[in-house]
């Protein structure tokens, strides 16, 4: 009995440390103009950026990005933050998302990763999925789905990682 509970600590610690030091994905993905962007690119001046998962499709994940852009503009100035959706649209509704960001006047970069290949990589079973990513790639924090408030948990944590 002992063995087991050893191994299942061992096992845990593993799984933490791997978590700890988990990086961002290098993945070609698009922007909404179709042009090829690679993951690794992405940064914010030395400080903390965030990575949202979503879908047109993804009725939580409108929510959580319209509760972020009523916020968003005055969080830049706050704390500098940069927001980086990526849209898990695939080739049959990937057409909505360019039409959707402009009627709804989001000022995040937007990308799509209509293969899942950057899902995948991220480990993202289902939207909306949430990352805040250190300067040096390293995945400080997720969360996932939503409910009303989550992005005042997202801002406070950011501020929290950011110092």
């Amino acid at each position: 009995m002992k063995k087991i509970f050893l191994l299942i600590v061992l096992c845990l610690g593993i799984a933490t440390l791997n978590a700890q030091n988990a990086k961002i994905s290098s993945t070609n993905i698009k922007d909404v103009d179709s042009k090829v962007v690679n993951t690794s690119s992405f940064s914010n001046e030395g400080k903390p950026y965030v990575i949202c998962f979503w879908a047109t499709w993804c009725h939580p994940c409108l929510q959580e990005l319209s509760a972020i852009a009523e916020l968003y503009e005055d969080w830049q100035k706050e704390t500098g933050i940069k927001i980086y959706a990526i849209s898990l649209d695939d080739t049959r509704t990937k057409g909505k998302v360019k039409p959707l960001v402009t009627s709804q006047e989001w000022t995040y970069e937007v990308f799509i990763d209509e293969n899942s290949d950057f899902k995948r990589a991220m480990g993202v079973n289902n939207p909306p999925h949430t990352f805040i990513v250190g300067a040096n790639g390293d995945i400080l924090w997720q969360h996932a789905g939503y409910a009303e408030g989550d992005e005042e948990n997202l801002i406070k944590k950011y501020i929290e990682l950011s110092k």
